[in-house]
Formats: C-alpha cells, structure tokens, sequence
C-alpha cells in the first residue's frame, strides 16, 4: 500500500526513520533494530541515503527487506545533488524491481568541496520529485521546515519552495526535527493561510546526548526551548538520567501533537529501537 493511502485511511499515522550502517559489519545490529522495532507496529519505516552526499549506501536493500519481509511499508530515501541520471534510473529500477511503492525525494547533503556539474539533471529536491512523478507509480514524500531551511533567505521563500515540491506530485510531508511543538503549529497556520494542501508528519527526534543535540542543531538550525536547555544543563553529566527525561520530553511532545490533530509523528530513532518503545509505552 502506498502511503498516501495510509494517510488517507487513518490518523494519527505512527512512523519511524533508521539508517543504514557504516561498515558492512554493522548491518546485522541494524536488522536487530528493525525486528524490534516492528514489534511496535508502525504505519511505515523510514531508511535513510546516507549522510554529507554519500553515496555507497544499503538503503533500497534494507527498504526491501522490511517490505517484502515484515510486509510494512518502508520509505527509501533518495538523494540527488550528487547523482546522474544514470544512478537515479537504476535507483527507479531498483525500487520498482523490490515492489517499494514509496520514496522520500531529497536534494540531500552537500559535501565539503563539492562542486555542481552544470550539466547534472538534479540540482534541488523538485528535481527529483518531478522525476519518480514521471518515471513511476510512486508515493512521493519531502521535506518540510517548520522553523525554515538553514539555506533559505526567508521563510516566505522556504513556503514558495514547498509549494512548488507540492504542485509538483508530493503526496506527503515530513518536517525536520523540532523541540517547540508551538513551531510546528505556527507552520501549519502558514501553509493553510499559503493554501498548501498536504499531509504532514512531525519529526521528533528524542534526545540521547548534550553532543547529539549540539550537533544537530548546529545542522538543522532546530531552536532549543527553556525547557530543554534546563534539561541538558541539569543531567550533562548523567546519560542514563538526561535519556530518561528526554524520553519523558519526548512522550509529551507527541502527546501534545497527537491531541492537537496531527496527521502523523514520524519519530526519529537514531537505530536505538529503545528509545522509540519508551515514548510509544508512555503515550499508550
């Protein structure tokens, strides 16, 4: 099923996001996650292309075996900034060949050094998101800012950008991970007042470290509330603590989000399938 389906058919629609390992020695800890993980029973899970533009990666594998083996829809993440359209036809075949019917389509991370060949096809996300529209029957996914893309000049613009990915075949939207849920609300006011008519899943991404949060938002640009930079400072020096309360943080975000009437909550696990029981056994 596709998951424009499941947004069509239920609400709210529970999904998780994993990434592939590193080394290949890594991949059986990966498989582990994903079998507990589907004990949870989500609506789709989410696997990643790779971080800074890498491109030798086990996405579509591991999106295979969680279709075609757990029968649950998986999310393959495609990048294009640095692919051709040789490796984005394979990629097509690929999916279409495993009977993945949905894709998240990203412009992805630039890396360091990287220079854009002006004659590469894909140069931003609606690139790649008018191709899977004309190369397949595929559910298309994108991404979304709540509190704006760290590259964009304005938020009136970021809006124009996601109206375009919209007009273009996006069939569903999941946001960058956030702390402020009042952010994420503010979002929805401006893409009703802006008339972007999509489905949106909300990125929470549970706390795990002071240097996990550091570094993502020194990545994504992700404001930190009062309420968390007084939870950091309290257990910097207590892991087990500061996961405990984050995991509590966490619970009431989605708790808050789901009683607010929020299409979905896609939660980012960071491949620790812990953490995501933690906030689903608190919430249910």
């Amino acid at each position: 099923m596709s998951i424009k389906k499941i947004f069509q058919q239920k609400k709210p629609v529970i999904s998780f996001e994993i990434f592939p390992p590193k080394k290949d020695a890594d991949v059986a800890t990966v498989y582990n996650s994903i079998d507990q993980l589907v004990s949870l029973k989500p609506d789709f899970i989410s696997v990643t292309y790779g971080a800074a533009g890498s491109k030798d990666n086990k996405t579509i594998e591991i999106a295979s075996f969680i279709k075609n083996y757990y029968q649950i829809e998986s999310l393959p993440h495609m990048t294009c900034i640095t692919a051709d359209k040789n490796r984005i036809s394979e990629n097509i075949y690929q999916l279409k060949k495993n009977h993945i019917d949905n894709v998240l389509a990203l412009r992805g991370d630039i890396p360091k050094d990287f220079i854009a060949q002006k004659h590469n096809p894909y140069h931003h996300a609606i690139d790649l998101i008018r191709e899977f529209r004309k190369k397949g029957d595929f559910s298309i996914g994108a991404a979304a800012y709540p509190e704006g893309h760290m590259e964009c000049e304005s938020e009136e613009k970021d809006l124009q950008y996601l109206r375009e990915k919209v007009d273009a075949g996006v069939d569903f939207l999941i946001t960058q991970l956030f702390f402020d849920n009042d952010s994420f609300y503010r979002f929805l006011d401006q893409m009703e007042k802006k008339q972007i008519d999509c489905k949106v899943s909300a990125g929470i991404m549970p706390i795990l470290s002071k240097s996990q949060i550091e570094k993502m938002i020194f990545m994504c640009g992700a404001s930190l509330p009062a309420k968390v930079v007084k939870l950091l400072a309290k257990y910097e020096y207590q892991p087990e603590e500061l996961r405990k309360h984050a995991i509590e943080y966490a619970a009431w975000q989605v708790e808050d989000l789901l009683s607010h009437g929020a299409d979905g909550v896609h939660i980012y696990t960071m491949n620790h399938p812990e953490v995501a029981k933690g906030i689903l056994n608190r919430i249910r």
